[in-house]
């Protein structure tokens, strides 16, 4: 086929941005204008000829890409332009022809449903007892009116004619290399290889319905900031009855005011004045579960840190909990009265000098750090 002096669009008298159904309304009107058996004059044949030749090139997708970019389906006048345009569909096209189709030929449609996402932010309370939430959301899901059959009362799911249930049709072009057989998607079915005689009339055979719902998600205790969920058959439904996809639930975990989470174990910050710093004490921390006792012992620096065992965020699908770190901040006051003034100096006489820090063991300190 060579065209490269024929206009497609003005032979089948469309625009070029026509769409598929609008080329395919203008080819039945052509051909019944340009029919032999109607015309009846001597170019009659000639110009029904051309207006299925035109037909054949923008019915196609690949082909009418190629056109539309050289003027012309065949690659010798086109220059072989890249790869993809020279051999039309490409590859795949040249092993169907010479193996049959098993390489270019298109995947019958997917029949089960697809998953779905979704996402739910709880508080860091929550996600250490784990709670129930309930979750809108829309998707297509099975039909009530049919049951998912796709069929209203006495319809049925038979094979595809055009097809014969492969859900592809054989289709022959003409190259420089002869004429190729490949495969292209069944219009009629849309791949699936089977179509419904009397469609439903709320899902149209699909046996699917958009529709909303409330899911109920349960999320389990010590649950992680983007952690995922997944609930069963609660996703896209399956064509007519097919098996559903899944929801998949990301969770995320607010920030809480004064606790950070490094994995299951909780830190947080608590204020210790000098003194208590230096002789020890016993204070108060809110956690997770609620006030927690502290042991700080006797000399504490700013920086240290106390471990309380077991009072940290669950371990998820396990027993046990993690830590909470209480880092203590040595805190100098900034206002004294004249008496603690007095005692602090009546202190500082007493204490030593602090022993004075060479280089040398500067380095060797920060390097067993």
């Amino acid at each position: 086929m060579t065209g490269a002096t024929k206009d497609y669009y003005a032979i089948l008298g469309v625009s070029r941005d026509a769409s598929v159904e609008e080329i395919k309304k203008a080819y039945r009107r052509r051909a019944r204008e340009t029919h032999p058996d109607v015309a009846g004059h001597e170019e009659a044949e000639d110009s029904f000829k051309q207006v299925n030749e035109a037909y054949d090139v923008l019915s196609d997708p690949q082909r009418r890409a190629t056109y539309d970019r050289y003027g012309t389906t065949d690659p010798r006048a086109a220059g072989f332009g890249d790869l993809g345009d020279v051999f039309g569909a490409g590859m795949e096209d040249l092993l169907s022809s010479f193996f049959g189709g098993g390489f270019g030929a298109q995947a019958r449609a997917r029949s089960n449903g697809r998953d779905m996402s979704a996402q739910v932010t709880i508080t860091l309370a929550e996600a250490s007892v784990g709670v129930e939430e309930d979750l809108r959301i829309t998707r297509d899901a099975s039909c009530d009116t049919c049951d998912a059959t796709g069929a209203e009362d006495g319809g049925s799911v038979v094979t595809c004619p055009d097809c014969a249930g492969s859900g592809t049709r054989r289709v022959h072009r003409r190259s420089f290399l002869g004429v190729m057989e490949t495969a292209a998607p069944c219009e009629r079915c849309q791949r699936t290889g089977s179509i419904v005689d009397r469609p439903c009339p709320v899902c149209s055979g699909r046996g699917r319905a958009r529709r909303e719902e409330t899911v109920r998600i349960t999320i389990p205790a010590g649950v992680r900031d983007g952690m995922s969920l997944r609930v069963s058959g609660m996703g896209e439904a399956g064509l007519r009855g097919a098996p559903a996809g899944d929801l998949i639930v990301g969770v995320r975990v607010s920030g809480h005011d004064y606790l950070h989470r490094e994995g299951d174990d909780l830190h947080c910050r608590i204020a210790v004045d000098i003194a208590r710093a230096a002789l020890g004490a016993v204070v108060t921390v809110e956690g997770i579960w609620g006030e927690e006792t502290v042991s700080v012992p006797a000399g504490s620096q700013h920086g240290d840190a106390v471990r309380l065992k077991g009072r940290g965020m669950p371990h998820v699908g396990a027993g046990g909990k993690g830590d909470l770190v209480v880092h203590l901040a040595v805190r100098v006051p900034e206002k004294l009265t004249k008496r603690q003034k007095e005692l602090l100096a009546e202190l500082a006489g007493q204490l030593e000098e602090p022993k004075r820090v060479t280089v040398l063991e500067r380095l060797r300190d920060w390097l067993s750090g």
